[in-house]
């Protein structure tokens, strides 16, 4: 099966879901926000998944949907903060897409995150920088990086459809 997949990853809050929808429109492809898809599966906001059942369940919904979403070709799957720390789940990504990091600078995420109060993990300024560093050496791992600066996500988008497009993945 041809790589038709483009998975964007990134810490909370750095714009997956608008660079992503934006990003789908601009190619004609549908789009897919991962956290999104776990939630009606489970009928549930992530934040109560955690509350209720932990964060490993949370983590197996996530796999199931993350399996689900890369049997969609010409897709744009916006992924959860921590789905790409995930060995099995990069691998997924790699064998069936490609993955784009959104990266953002560190003190505007945390800024974002906190002020956002349904992020079940941004529970304080220093647990969402432990996380950040904890997670910055995965989300490197993506095949591209786009490094957002004050950029709008229509300009993020734009930056990666012509990426796409050169690679020849819209064929």
């Amino acid at each position: 099966m041809p790589k038709s997949i483009v998975y964007l990853v990134g810490f909370m809050s750095s714009g997956k879901s608008s660079v992503g929808q934006r990003l789908a429109d601009l190619l004609g492809w549908n789009f897919v926000d991962l956290d999104l898809e776990v939630e009606a599966g489970a009928g549930l906001p992530i934040r109560d998944i955690f509350r209720l059942r932990g964060e490993d369940h949370f983590r197996r919904l996530e796999r199931e949907q993350l399996e689900r979403a890369s049997l969609r070709p010409m897709s744009v799957v916006a992924l959860g903060g921590g789905a790409f720390c995930s060995a099995a789940n990069r691998e997924l990504v790699s064998r069936t897409g490609i993955s784009v990091w959104l990266d953002v600078e560190r003190e505007l995420l945390l800024d974002r995150s906190l002020v956002d109060g349904s992020r079940p993990l941004a529970v304080s300024r220093e647990r969402l920088q432990e996380l950040f560093e904890e997670r910055l050496p995965y989300y490197s791992q993506a095949s591209l990086r786009v490094v957002a600066g004050n950029r709008t996500a229509q300009e993020l988008a734009q930056e990666i459809a012509l990426h796409v497009r050169r690679i020849g993945l819209t064929d």
